[in-house]
């Protein structure tokens, strides 16, 4: 339980960095709110009781001031509805700005070095990270620590009180509220953590696998696994619906010893203020108060059970998302560029796991505004090497000096937004005018103007509604927005014709003026425009030709033609 817990430091940090105030304040009025109802109930039964006392003389009856108990249960009862509001309004807006924040942060670590990419190869868990495990972290300040705190102020407030009659009846008391309030839900959620993961286990894997059939239904059907498909979605709603049987059983446990307390406090309260009242110790009225604050004590601690049965769930959110929210975006072995290179890599080995080297001591620096083609067959580590200077991957040895990057990838990722929407991914702050400038030199300005909703146009998925080249010309525009020193380029006209393939290298060679490039790519149309060409083979560099050197020529003749 105490790794479990320290799992929960990353995300108590955030708590506090994003709204410590408002997230204290909600506590606080919780706590008066609490607070409120115990004295609004102790005070109208020792009103009711003192009044009817009184009513037995006639000296007493005149005598007795029933404005200030009056005053006193309107003043509670205004002022418990006006906490309570407050609460609700504090409480869950400052767990909104702090899971949205915390969906922020994700973000973030996810764009450290590698996470994207391993992410990529599980999508379900991605989902399941922004959804699932974000949510259950609401949990944790709403049914776990506010009520925790509110129930510890309640106990000492109601020791005090009891106490003042008797102190061994506040003491007592105090005890057992501790002991009943905060060991059954302790408890709970230690006998609940199993059963709580293993239904968010269920769950993710219900929604993962019901995922699958509906996206592959096809390749399900054609390979005959369909009805083993539903038969696995089947069996994760049974262990997900298992799970929460025995959760409704410890919830069930949880109350019934909630009760049993609530029971043996109530008995004993009564007991003891008999004992007091029949002693003289205290009045009728005084006796009456007593027994209803021991009764609206065990209140409080009501609200932890449903917390103390989501904790194994809350600290497993935690465990699984904590560690992005520190990540750092670059390896420790990258450094600034010097001010005359683009890049500078030194000896550099990098893959995509322990057991899969892919660069292999490679040495090797752009100067700035030179324009550099990576070649080589498929499988060499162009694509890798690309991603080392843009910083998707980290080193596994060596050290990377790099300008600041933009990766235009193989693959044109558009998404469901309007065309305004996919440029302004590349530049929030881009005006129309930016756009249609990017667009104009992208070669795409007259297509755009011939939509009906011009920047305002929707496109689909994938950016559905735009022919491929069309899609590439947007990623170019996007690209063009970018203002970073150093761009980087993985086969960007592979899958375009001829024709459009050539305009968008000659708007590319254009607009990279004064940049420095750097081109994967096995197309000579591609290398044609770059200044220095590197080969690579089997993750290693193999040669290196300038303009002008009969290697280069060499090179270029041995791509595959237009």
């Amino acid at each position: 339980m105490s790794t479990s817990l320290s799992d929960l430091k990353p995300i108590l940090k955030l708590f506090a960095a994003e709204r410590k105030r408002g997230l204290l304040l909600g506590a606080a009025m919780s706590a008066a709110t609490v607070g409120a109802g115990i004295a609004l109930l102790g005070l109208s039964g020792w009103f009711i009781t003192a009044t009817a006392v009184a009513g037995l003389s006639v000296a007493t009856a005149v005598t007795f001031d029933v404005f200030a108990p009056s005053a006193g249960i309107r003043l509670l009862a205004i002022g418990r509805t006006a906490s309570r509001y407050g609460e609700r309004l504090t409480t869950h807006d400052g767990t909104l700005s702090v899971l949205a924040a915390l969906r922020e942060r994700l973000f973030r670590g996810w764009a450290a070095a590698g996470a994207a990419r391993a992410l990529a190869r599980r999508p379900a868990r991605l989902l399941f990270r922004l959804t699932g495990d974000i949510d259950a972290l609401d949990s944790l300040y709403l049914r776990v620590l506010v009520p925790a705190g509110v129930a510890f102020v309640a106990t000492l407030a109601t020791g005090i009180t009891l106490g003042l009659m008797h102190p061994l009846f506040g003491l007592l008391a105090g005890l057992l509220l501790l002991i009943a309030g905060l060991g059954i839900p302790l408890w709970a959620g230690r006998v609940a953590a199993r059963h709580a993961r293993r239904r968010a286990y269920g769950v993710e894997a219900m929604r993962a696998r019901t995922i699958d059939l509906v996206a592959g239904q096809t390749d399900l059907l054609m390979a005959g696994r369909l009805e083993a498909q539903t038969a696995s979605i089947s069996t994760a709603d049974r262990y997900g619906a298992d799970a929460d049987d025995c959760l409704s059983r410890i919830e069930a446990r949880v109350a019934f010893g909630f009760g049993a307390a609530s029971t043996v406090l109530l008995t004993g309260s009564l007991l003891t203020v008999a004992a007091l009242a029949g002693a003289g110790i205290i009045t009728a009225p005084v006796a009456a108060l007593g027994i209803l604050i021991a009764f609206a004590a065990v209140e409080p601690f009501g609200a932890l059970r449903r917390g103390a049965l989501e904790l194994g769930r809350t600290l497993l959110a935690a465990k699984r998302i904590g560690p992005r929210l520190s990540a750092d975006a670059l390896s420790q072995n990258r450094v600034a560029s010097p001010l005359d290179l683009a890049f500078q890599l030194t000896n550099v080995s990098a893959g995509y796991g322990p057991d899969t080297l892919i660069i292999n001591n490679v040495t090797l620096s752009l100067d700035s505004g030179e324009k550099l083609a990576l070649v080589g067959s498929s499988g060499a580590g162009k694509s890798t090497l690309l991603a080392l200077l843009a910083g998707e991957i980290p080193a596994d040895r060596g050290t990377i000096a790099s300008d600041r990057t933009t990766l235009l990838t193989q693959r044109t990722e558009l998404f469901q937004d309007t065309l305004r929407g996919n440029l302004q991914l590349a530049d929030p702050a881009a005006t129309d005018d930016d756009l249609r400038r990017v667009l104009m030199a992208a070669g795409l300005l007259a297509d755009v103007a011939c939509l009906p909703g011009k920047l305002d146009t929707r496109l689909g998925e994938g950016g559905m509604g735009l022919s491929g080249g069309q899609s590439r010309r947007l990623a170019l525009a996007r690209l063009f927005l970018r203002d970073t020193p150093l761009w980087l380029l993985d086969e960007p006209t592979e899958g375009l014709d001829r024709e459009t393939a050539r305009d968008v290298m000659a708007r590319l060679s254009e607009r990279a003026a004064g940049r420095s490039l750097v081109i994967a790519t096995h197309i000579r149309r591609e290398a044609a425009i770059a200044d220095v060409i590197a080969t690579l083979d089997g993750g290693r560099i193999t040669s290196i030709s300038r303009r002008g050197e009969m290697a280069f020529e060499e090179a270029l003749n041995r791509l595959r033609p237009d």
